[in-house]
């Protein structure tokens, strides 16, 4: 397992389309579906198998229920190759999803479009985009990894989300998110 950072991808860019399946309801989502008349939306790339996903799974959770309250769209993606990590597969996918108590869809990105889309890197990594489906945050959930004696709290994605819904801007200062690269195809 190798540490991968985010690749930063540029604020301002305008959140790219997508359609997927999503695993738990076996229906297609689209962007749109996420976004439409939300304050801000999340897109996390996630996965089942990675330690530093299973680390914040919980806080990614209860994060998610709290926002979406108040008009957040979140969605998660994996990418990952499911021939060489079956673990990821969208039947383990739905599976994982109902244990860990998602609230969002949790879509499979078979091809990968998605993900070379975002420029994701890792597992997990986060963006942001505000009503007008602009980047306006990538990076890290908090500073806590797997084994560092920090608790996992949010407070970065959490800083990003308050900023927005107040309709103030988003710090400039952006750590990316750290975690096991994201299994592509050969």
């Amino acid at each position: 397992m190798a540490l991968t950072e985010s690749n930063m991808l540029p604020l301002g860019t305008k959140a790219p389309k997508f359609s997927l399946p999503d695993t738990i309801s076996g229906k297609e989502v689209t962007l749109e579906n996420i976004a439409s008349s939300k304050k801000a939306t999340v897109v996390m790339f996630i996965c089942n198998h990675c330690p530093y996903v299973i680390h914040v799974q919980e806080q990614i959770s209860t994060l998610a229920r709290e926002y979406q309250e108040r008009g957040v769209g979140f969605v998660a993606i994996s990418s990952n190759d499911v021939e060489n990590y079956p673990d990821d597969a969208p039947d383990k996918m739905r599976l994982k999803a109902i244990e860990a108590g998602y609230s969002f869809p949790y879509l499979y990105d078979e091809s990968q479009a998605v993900a070379k889309a975002y420029d994701a890197a890792c597992t997990p990594d986060f963006y942001i985009f505000n009503e007008e489906r602009e980047l306006v945050y990538r990076g890290q959930l908090d500073d806590s990894r797997p084994n560092s004696g920090k608790p996992v709290t949010g407070k970065d994605l959490r800083a990003a989300l308050k900023a927005v819904l107040k309709g103030q801007a988003v710090a400039k200062k952006q750590r990316p998110s750290a975690g096991c690269n994201i299994k592509w195809k050969k």
